[in-house]
């Protein structure tokens, strides 16, 4: 079963005071480009976050959002300046008496002035955050995986469905293929009886020219490789596999075979099947660009 690239996952656990949020945005990409928002005092969470990641996810652009809240007593220290405390009111008291006014400071009113307060937050625990922060990520890779697979799901069901139909317009040229010698064996003949009534036809020069219309417009080696590449497309529908880029190779494969049929075909029915046959890829090289 194949996988989608775009998805959506949450997860959040918590512990002793500690609280943490991950959200996994999951959208299409060539490979698997991880794109971090994380506090700046987590950034060490970054490797275990991303190990965890491209363990269970092998391709697609992934933005994580990591929120932290620490609501333990001990999460913050407060610390006073007390010797730039003593200079304010030095400063205060020297004002108050030279110009005669009343010195109104308060402990309210010396806290406010700069650099005063310095609030830190205090170290953390870093195995108890990593604890948390991986109890978070699986919760949040289950969600993004499990939405990643439905939507595999329905692109499973589209592409069956678009290999089926290009295997009958295969099964179509092979059965319009042989005609295509004959009935230009036909029109050969028919000219060459209406423009020489009266001379003799060399029946092996025709015969010659026949055979190397045939060569010409042979299409038998295209259509068995595009038989092979359909084949290998249904074997990757049901691979456990990532199976994305595969695709898209096999979808420029295709092209190229339907191509050198339409370069080659000088017939009518077969122009139109290689125009149908080639929407089709078209249709399911989009949906490849959404598989992982």
């Amino acid at each position: 079963m194949i996988n989608s690239m775009t998805g959506f996952g949450r997860g959040s656990a918590n512990s002793d005071g500690r609280s943490i949020t991950i959200e996994l945005k999951s959208v299409n990409h060539k490979y698997l480009d991880l794109n971090f928002r994380l506090p700046r005092a987590l950034n060490y969470l970054e490797e275990m976050l991303r190990s965890g990641i491209s363990s269970k996810i092998s391709r697609g652009h992934i933005d994580i959002n990591l929120s932290y809240i620490n609501s333990r007593e001990d999460a913050k220290t407060i610390s006073v300046d007390n010797v730039l405390v003593g200079q304010y009111v030095e400063v205060g008291n020297s004002v108050a008496s030279k110009f005669s006014v009343e010195n109104d400071f308060t402990v309210a009113t010396l806290l406010r002035f700069p650099d005063v307060v310095t609030i830190t937050d205090s170290e953390e625990n870093e195995e108890e955050v990593k604890k948390i922060a991986t109890e978070a990520l699986k919760q949040a890779l289950t969600e993004l995986i499990a939405m990643r697979e439905r939507e595999g799901t329905n692109i499973f069901n589209d592409i069956q469905g678009k290999v089926k139909y290009l295997e009958l317009i295969h099964k179509q040229m092979q059965d319009r293929s042989p005609l295509v010698i004959a009935q230009y064996s036909q029109r050969l003949h028919e000219r060459i009886s209406s423009w020489l009534t009266e001379i003799e036809v060399d029946r092996s020069r025709v015969a010659t020219e026949i055979a190397l219309f045939a060569d010409k417009a042979s299409i038998d080696e295209e259509l068995v490789r595009i038989k092979s590449h359909l084949y290998e497309f249904n074997t990757m529908l049901n691979s456990t596999l990532p199976i994305g880029r595969s695709m898209d190779f096999l979808t420029q494969e295709l092209t190229r075979e339907f191509n050198t049929i339409g370069s080659k075909s000088n017939d009518s029915d077969l122009a139109r099947l290689v125009i149908a046959a080639k929407a089709e890829v078209e249709k399911v090289r989009e949906q490849v660009q959404n598989i992982e």
